[in-house]
């Protein structure tokens, strides 16, 4: 009988789709607005997410423009940014609030690729644990006696495979992202 993993592959893909998110928050010198998709701000009681009060556009390769739809909310938007980890003063004129990305230093380079090795570390570890869950899953079932041991061998030789698989797509993400961040 062969052990249906789909599941620990579903589990595995969404670990590297949150990983692109991730890295997507991470700036490269230019203006994105993904940078700004973790950010929440208090709106009449509840976290909303900053793009879900305001309209966000970038008018030039290094500025985003935040324009919220009710104005007595721009201080709340300014609070936000600032204590969030983007490491920008936001600029607010009383209807809109200015975020100027300045040109990356190579030491501010240097800790985003930090950044982004944690990010890709923490995904192989989400993939290890799902991993190890497909492992108690196959040990259990040969347990049950409900497959062999050749069949226990074989699925758990198709479980590393399946995480080979994965720990390499993320290895290749992380390296076009740390080519993006250190191109100048």
């Amino acid at each position: 009988m062969a052990v249906d993993f789909k599941e620990y592959g579903r589990r595995m893909e969404k670990t590297l789709d949150h990983l692109s998110e991730e890295f997507g928050a991470v700036r490269a010198g230019r203006a994105n607005a993904k940078v700004l998709d973790r950010i929440t701000v208090e709106y009449y009681g509840s976290e909303t997410p900053l793009n879900g009060v305001a309209t966000i556009s970038s008018p030039d390769a290094r500025t985003l423009v935040i324009q919220p739809w009710d104005t007595k909310i721009l201080k709340d938007i300014a609070k936000a940014i600032q204590m969030s980890d983007l490491g920008i003063n936001p600029q607010n004129d009383g209807r809109v609030i200015r975020l100027t990305f300045p040109q990356l230093t190579e030491d501010r380079r240097k800790e985003l690729v930090k950044q982004v090795k944690k990010y890709a570390e923490e995904a192989k570890v989400a993939m290890r644990n799902i991993r190890r869950d497909g492992m108690d899953y196959v040990k259990k079932l040969k347990k049950n006696s409900e497959i062999t041991e050749d069949d226990q061998k074989k699925a758990e030789k198709d479980l590393q495979d399946l995480l080979d698989k994965y720990i390499k797509k993320v290895d290749e993400a992380l390296a076009a992202k740390e080519k993006e961040l250190m191109a100048i």
